[in-house]
């Protein structure tokens, strides 16, 4: 019988309110309000409630547990991810995966943890003045985030999947690297993507929000944080609606009033608020320079069993292309291998009828390799744009121009070299129609030949960053290299908004690890306020 802590810490008496469930408006009133409960948010509210700080968290999303989990896609899908998992960019040309429930998108990432890579920290002190943000200044806290996550290299063999990865890699002679992963116990089921259901993975979930209930924080569920009230300078309170089960608004509203507001809704929510709560923001910023990793997708057939679905989602890496030089004019990309289940694999195919039926019967046989193109760091990579919907939600305006598509372009070609390399027969970039190589040759033949363009080409994304931008001015940033926003003193921001570029690397590590520096600076503030 697999233990359930988030059973046992309600029956002990852990504070929580279901805004789905709550009957009348309310009033409350805290020393902090952490507003989100992922990577930044979760970090956060441990810190503060075990400091002694009277902590409230507001979460969008359902508290569920292991118990919920049954990794079935279709249960999965909307009870954790935004939109049902099937959320996209404002002209529907890029999908996006984003976590909707208490631990955020570490409840349902693939446990990947890389640390910020030394040439983006450099990129950001040279163009955004964070010179305080180095390797040097930032390992002790990745350091304190590996030992509270278990984060290690993976021992296990990869699977097959990921196996293709390594095999490629090392006949092409290309750079590659076995992924440390945030587990404990874990027993290579594969299905990190539904929430785990032995409690391995160490999200926010099962780590630092029962940490912060244990410690007397109180946590609101399908509550989502509407607007932040505002006067000479300081934010005073944050407006909150509630939603049912289903997700859709009620007439139950929630107020908070606070000393501190700490801001880790994620990279489109978080600018979503401030823009809903007219912040002051002289140089128009929020929600601008908003970065995805988009995603390019080549599937493979192999003649030997591959069973994508089985077995930790990612434990190899490539960066053979992640750091161009100038002369190449194009953008780096990270290869990774990406897991398969029947409805995630569905929909990334762009065929109907008997020929979708067709591919689906290979399912067991197909495995997809993934290029992580990393956005923002040169004036033909500007990523793209947080604006409000008439309802007064996020849409994220994404243009995708030449630069772009030259890029997926060499990464289709280089990732189908390297699935042919590991023994593929056939492969294929995700494209509209979907063109079968059988060869390294005929790859670069016809993928030079399609006609790339939005809507044609499968692209996606998990990771979204920015839009409240590290900067160490107020031109240049929405927040300092402290998460502190720069015009309301009473205001932090420590979730993957303050990202002033993508990272070339998946976020969760950087969001641990900045969140942990930048929480424990605001703790020693309110401290001495105190």
């Amino acid at each position: 019988m697999i233990s359930d802590p988030i059973k046992l810490g309600l029956a002990a008496g852990w504070q929580h309110i279901n805004g789905a469930q709550l009957a009348a408006d309310l009033q409350l009133q805290a020393d902090v309000v952490v507003i989100g409960s992922g990577a930044g948010g979760g970090t956060s509210a441990q810190i503060l409630a075990e400091a002694g700080f009277k902590v409230i968290i507001i979460e969008a999303g359902p508290l569920k547990s292991s118990s919920d989990f049954k990794m079935q896609e279709k249960i999965a899908y909307p009870d954790l991810y935004q939109q049902s998992a099937a959320m996209k960019t404002k002209d529907g040309a890029i999908a996006m995966l984003q976590g909707r429930c208490v631990g955020g998108s570490t409840t349902v990432n693939w446990t990947t943890s890389i640390r910020t890579p030394e040439p983006t920290l450099t990129h950001w002190q040279q163009h955004f003045g964070l010179t305080e943000l180095t390797r040097q200044e930032l390992d002790p806290w990745f350091e304190q985030t590996d030992k509270a996550l278990n984060i290690h290299q993976w021992q296990m063999s990869p699977n097959q999947s990921n196996d293709v990865l390594a095999q490629g890699c090392q006949q092409l002679g290309w750079d590659h690297t076995v992924i440390e992963r945030n587990v404990n116990g874990c027993a290579n089921l594969g299905y990190c993507g539904m929430g785990c259901p032995i409690n391995a993975k160490q999200s926010m979930l099962v780590t630092t929000v029962p940490a912060a209930l244990n410690a007397g924080a109180t946590l609101l569920s399908y509550t989502e944080a509407w607007q932040l009230q505002h006067s000479d300078n300081k934010v005073t309170v944050i407006l909150c609606r509630t939603r049912d089960t289903n997700h859709q608004r009620r007439d139950i509203n929630i107020s908070i009033s606070a000393k501190h507001f700490v801001l880790c809704g994620g990279a489109l929510h978080s600018p979503a608020l401030l823009l809903r709560s007219k912040v002051p923001d002289p140089h128009q910023l929020i929600g601008r320079r908003t970065f995805l990793h988009p995603v390019l997708i080549n599937i493979s057939e192999f003649d030997r069993t591959i069973a994508a679905h089985s077995g930790a989602p990612q434990s190899i890496y490539s960066d053979q292309f992640l750091w161009p030089t100038e002369d190449e004019q194009r953008l780096g990309y990270k290869m990774e291998a990406a897991p398969l289940h029947p409805i995630l694999l569905a929909t990334k195919l762009p065929l109907l009828g008997e020929q979708h039926a067709e591919l689906m019967q290979s399912f067991q046989h197909l495995q997809m390799t993934i290029a992580l193109l990393r956005d923002g760091f040169g004036p033909n990579s500007p990523g793209g744009t947080v604006e409000l919907d008439k309802f007064g939600d996020p849409l994220l305006d994404y243009p995708l121009n030449e630069l772009f598509w030259k890029s997926a372009r060499h990464s289709a070609i280089h990732m189908a070299k390297l699935q042919f390399a590991a023994g593929a027969k056939r492969v294929a970039l995700a494209h509209d129609p979907l063109v079968w190589v059988n060869s390294v040759e005929e790859a670069e033949l016809a993928f030079n030949e399609l006609t790339l363009q939005k809507y044609q080409t499968i692209v996606s994304s998990a990771h979204i960053m920015g839009g409240c931008g590290m900067g160490a001015s107020p031109e240049l940033g929405v927040v300092n290299a402290n998460g502190e926003h720069h015009q309301l003193e009473n205001l932090s921001i420590f979730d993957g908004s303050v990202l002033p570029t993508s990272l070339g690397a998946n976020p969760q590590v950087t969001l641990y690890g900045l969140a942990r520096r930048n929480c424990t600076k605001l703790l020693q503030r309110l401290s001495q306020q105190a």
